[in-house]
């Protein structure tokens, strides 16, 4: 009888305790792991400790225990997450837009310029049930985010004589878009959030490989003919990118 079958089910967390608070670990296993790791994301807050399929629960506790300093350090370090609610202060096209719900009746989110109770600057106006709120104003992001990629496709197709075959939002972690060998453009739709110009270099990027799927020397030349701000927006998604993702 195999040791996998020998053992009992892994737990999903852990957890340790630091200066009176617990922290909460996500434990995986990994066939192709050869020793214990321990992450933090910068992006989201999660914890997560990876194991070898033959190493024991208990070792994974005691290392992770040894750790707890370590890991309540890189969580402070993480941004505090802004949720969608009402009075949140959101980047929109990298300017700050706080969150109105202007009545509780279904009816359509919208900006609106410096309105909302007397205080100052544009406002995402919501009117729903304040419990929709944050579906409400996630919606919203992601259609705004699928007109400004689409224009933003449209823009550089004839420049490419290419077109993508279906353009896609998801909300990844790793990466900010992909092309695959089909033709199709996958984005996140959190580069709303960010400057028109990141959002522009990014479909620049992934179109660029409708020509060219790799990263060659006649890639890179490809796109910087194509986007006057490759390494603007290289810069700022390395300072702000991860910063998108404490929104919602």
């Amino acid at each position: 009888m195999s040791f996998a079958l020998l053992r009992r089910p892994d737990p999903d967390h852990l957890e340790v305790q630091h200066e009176g608070a617990s922290l909460q670990i996500a434990l995986r296993r990994r066939p192709t792991a050869r020793r214990i790791t321990l992450r933090v994301s910068a992006a989201t807050g999660e914890v997560v400790i990876t194991l070898p399929s033959r190493t024991a629960v208990n070792t994974a506790q005691r290392f992770a225990t040894s750790h707890a300093g370590w890991i309540a350090a890189r969580l402070a370090r993480v941004p505090e997450r802004v949720l969608f609610v009402p009075d949140a202060i959101l980047p929109l096209r990298g300017e700050p837009h706080r969150v109105h719900l202007r009545d509780t009746r279904s009816g359509a989110v919208r900006v609106e310029g410096g309105q909302g109770e007397g205080q100052g600057g544009p406002v995402i106006s919501v009117s729903c049930e304040p419990a929709h709120v944050p579906r409400r104003v996630r919606d919203f992001f992601t259609r705004e985010a699928r007109r400004d990629l689409t224009e933003a496709v449209e823009r550089y197709a004839p420049l490419l004589g290419q077109r993508p075959v279906r353009i896609t939002l998801r909300d990844t972690r790793s990466r900010w878009g992909s092309c695959t060998a089909r033709g199709e453009l996958n984005f996140s739709w959190r580069l709303i959030l960010a400057p028109p110009m990141v959002l522009d270099y990014l479909v620049a990027h992934e179109m660029a490989h409708l020509r060219e799927m790799n990263h060659s020397a006649r890639y890179w030349a490809l796109l910087h003919s194509l986007c006057p701000n490759v390494d603007a927006a290289e810069a700022w998604l390395k300072r702000n990118g991860t910063s998108l993702h404490r929104y919602g």
